[in-house]
């Protein structure tokens, strides 16, 4: 397997973003930013009053807007994006002449093209190409993530192909033809005068062993993407189109590429499309970060976002053009590279809209809240805004206590839970295995996370103890208490929302996430050999 090089956030770890994918995770990294240092965070649903007038874009499921306070003042948030972000600059980056014109008035470098309305016959349109010179690009005046993306256009025949792809097969009347530059991709993203992260967006590829076909190998990229909280939800996928750019590269699926040769499946670099982001903000120049810093401010209003940009590298002098603007980039990529150093975007954007807090010295690495348990109240519709529990604000202390005896009775733990409450501490509650809990405790009075101990024996209606062994916690502490079921209880409940469940996005996630926090649990991974066997006993008996 092809050795992947990352540093992540330590702030943002594995642990605590596993319960967030795609969309939610641009949402929840900013708004977690925010909450963690001090402000007051809301989750709101799109009928609420602020934002009626934000423009906002699939945002009928809940975990897309936000609010964050202080006592002076209070910002809105869509995903990534907030309120300093004017409407009018959001329209101009979501209509690709609009963006080309306001960049191309500021004096930054775009390809030449020209957009053609509905109206415009495919005739027109090969006649422009003819006059700019091949090789082009056909691409939707409004759209998103590559699609009906058509690049290095090489003849008017390829184009005509291309005109009845995009015009009539995905329905994108309103077009653009633009030439083709040839070189690599790069989404870099701007606060304020600054950029502060970059990415070299590759298009989906594999790396051959010498034994591994294209096939094989495409199944183990995806093993690695699996592991990553923005690209899980963006595996490589194997469809005619990867099966045809083979093709014209002389690989077919059954294909074993030799040791250390780089196989690409496409000429897309969208990391929705199973494209790697690669962290480069160290190895890119000074004057590609200008060029992204100038083409943000070339519309008014457009207070940070991503700037994607095409770098010639074959020209006698390195030229960067920029391709589009983005004022509701997903962060993902730049979070959770799969090469490289994670960049602390959503760090800059609370910097930007509340730099009172910047000197809040807060340890980022200990607290986090529940994503969906925040939300749930939303989905139902039972409220319209929902209000996160304050971040504990200072030094955290932690102990992790075995508790042995009979003690699994539920009523046994919602009384520690009203225990950890009334000391002000949070943590959870977990079934062993060998019959006996695991409570982790955590809060910012360390006498009282270690006078818990003194309340494990103090219900002997409901609970009998024998012993309990403590030792310190330094992992990360989900605000609230949690109690959380045994193995079969966790299955069982499993099974059954997911049958129950009504797929939508929101749902799908809520479901897969629990789904993973039942495999990561302690009683799944302390069963393994039992399951294990059992699984050589139904061999055996077959």
């Amino acid at each position: 397997m092809e050795e992947i090089k990352t540093e992540w956030l330590p702030h943002l770890s594995n642990e605590i973003v596993s319960e967030v994918e795609g969309n939610f995770l641009d949402a929840y990294a900013v708004a977690l930013e925010g909450w963690r240092r001090g402000l007051k965070l809301r989750w709101h649903v799109k009928d609420s009053e602020k934002f009626k007038n934000m423009e906002t874009w699939f945002v009928d499921r809940p975990g897309q807007l936000f609010s964050l306070s202080s006592k002076e003042k209070t910002h809105y948030f869509f995903r990534s994006r907030g309120d300093k972000v004017t409407n009018e600059a959001v329209q101009i980056g979501k209509n690709k002449e609009k963006t080309n014109s306001a960049l191309k008035e500021a004096g930054v470098l775009i390809p030449e093209g020209r957009r053609f309305a509905e109206g415009a016959q495919d005739e027109v349109l090969v006649s422009y190409a003819e006059d700019l010179g091949y090789p082009v690009v056909l691409k939707p005046t409004d759209g998103s993530f590559g699609r009906g993306v058509v690049s290095n256009i090489a003849s008017a025949g390829e184009l005509e192909n291309a005109l009845v792809y995009v015009r009539r097969e995905l329905g994108y009347k309103d077009v653009i033809i633009e030439q083709y530059i040839g070189g690599e991709d790069y989404r870099l993203y701007v606060v304020g005068d600054q950029a502060i992260a970059a990415m070299h967006r590759t298009p989906p590829n594999v790396t051959g062993d010498g034994h591994l076909t294209i096939q094989q190998l495409i199944k183990q990229k995806n093993e690695i993407r699996n592991d990553n909280p923005r690209l899980i939800s963006c595996p490589i996928i194997v469809n005619q189109e990867t099966k045809d750019y083979l093709a014209r590269k002389n690989y077919n699926l059954k294909t074993v590429p030799q040791a250390g040769e780089h196989v690409f499946l496409s000429d897309k670099a969208n990391i929705s499309i199973g494209g790697d982001p690669v962290d480069v903000f160290d190895e890119i120049s000074h004057e590609v970060k200008d060029t992204a810093v100038n083409a943000l401010r070339a519309v008014s209003g457009l207070e940070h976002g991503a700037v994607d940009i095409i770098i010639d590298e074959n020209a006698d002098d390195v030229k960067a053009y920029v391709i589009e603007l983005n004022p509701t980039s997903q962060l993902g990529g730049l979070l959770f590279p799969i090469n490289g150093k994670s960049r602390d975007v959503p760090s800059a954007i609370i910097d930007y809209y509340f730099p009172e807090t910047k000197s809040h010295h807060v340890d980022r690495t200990r607290t986090y809240f529940d994503f969906y348990d925040v939300l749930d109240p939303l989905q139902s519709r039972d409220a319209m805004t929902t209000t996160v529990t304050p971040s504990p604000y200072g030094k955290i202390f932690a102990k992790k206590y075995i508790v042995t005896g009979d003690v699994q009775n539920i009523g046994y733990h919602r009384g520690l839970r009203k225990q950890a409450f009334e000391r002000d501490l949070h943590g959870s509650v977990m079934n062993l295995e060998n019959g006996g809990i695991e409570v982790v405790v955590g809060g910012i009075d360390a006498d009282m996370v270690d006078d818990v101990e003194n309340g494990f024996w103090e219900d002997e209606e409901r609970a009998q103890v024998f012993e309990v062994q403590k030792e310190d916690y330094d992992g990360p502490i989900k605000v609230g208490f949690e109690i959380k079921t045994d193995l079969k209880t966790q299955l069982r409940e499993l099974k059954e929302y997911k049958r129950e469940l009504d797929i939508t996005e929101y749902e799908r996630k809520k479901a897969e996430v629990e789904n993973r926090k039942f495999h990561r649990s302690t009683s799944w991974k302390v069963t393994l050999p039992v399951r294990l066997a059992g699984g050589v006993i139904k061999k055996f008996k077959k």
